[in-house]
């Protein structure tokens, strides 16, 4: 709950009562929860971001993809044996 200053504040144990008036302990966090959520939002990178992390991830699984086609079609090719020629 909050009280009249915005600090979260927990009911005392035993006493019945919701009522912010009625408890003596404050919560943990000294009021400053919505302080620090707000710090963690601020730092936290737009959608975009995600997004064009996703979009790299997604294209350097492809140029792995485009590697592998090559290895897999160089390896597949029959190996020429060379030229026979007639001896004498």
């Amino acid at each position: 709950m909050n009280d009249s200053t915005g600090q979260h504040t927990t009911p005392e144990p035993g006493s019945g009562s919701s009522s912010p008036n009625s408890s003596s302990q404050r919560c943990v966090c000294g009021g400053r929860g919505p302080a620090v959520s707000q710090m963690l939002e601020m730092m936290m990178p737009p959608d975009a971001v995600g997004e064009h992390f996703r979009n790299a991830g997604v294209e350097f699984l492809k140029g792995f993809r485009e590697l592998l086609d090559h290895q897999i079609h160089t390896l597949s090719q029959k190996q020429s044996k060379g030229t026979k020629l007639n001896v004498e």
